[in-house]
């Protein structure tokens, strides 16, 4: 019988992150951010040290939306995983595939969040089969890498999932 892989932390762990929802994400000037900012463009905001300069006063400075965002935990898994602990500044040539692995990685997240969730229900054999495969899918026993992320960014594993999901809607 083989031991299932243990879920990763699906809960942010900024300290351990590069800060790369505020380098690798876009955001328009409006009632949640306070300016506009191009994908791949660190934030003004964005300290050396990948803290944020205005943290505790988000709201008040007209950045609400980076109160609400929850990478799940997959920001400081591609720094410290996917890539050992390399960082986007001291290794610049790295921002590409980091934001990659970054959009592939929080997807994957999302999904075992909701997998993990769909494990709560009172489900068939059959139903709990499916769920321990895509679980499996996103969370291989070996960890990721760029190339497996890029890999598995391919798939419809996501689209699964949502099938999966709604074939639930009975359970609910």
């Amino acid at each position: 019988m083989s031991v299932e892989p243990a879920l990763p932390s699906l809960t942010a762990d900024c300290a351990s992150c590069a800060g790369l929802c505020c380098v690798m994400l876009a955001f328009d000037k409006g009632d949640d951010f306070a300016l506009d900012k191009r994908a791949h463009t660190p934030c003004p905001h964005l300290a050396r040290d990948f803290s944020c300069n205005i943290h505790a006063r988000l709201n008040s400075a007209g950045f609400p939306g980076c109160t609400r965002y929850d990478c799940l935990g997959a920001g400081q898994r591609v720094v410290q995983e996917v890539f050992k602990g390399k960082d986007w500044r001291s290794h610049p040539e790295s921002l590409p595939a980091m934001a990659d692995a970054f959009a592939t990685l929080r997807r994957v997240h999302r999904d075992l969040e909701l997998l993990t969730a769909a494990r709560a229900l009172s489900l068939s054999d059959d139903a709990l089969a499916v769920l321990a495969a895509l679980m499996a899918q996103a969370n291989p026993a070996a960890g990721w890498t760029p190339d497996s992320l890029s890999q598995f960014a391919q798939t419809d594993h996501s689209q699964r999932v949502a099938r999966f999901l709604r074939s639930l809607r009975d359970h609910v």
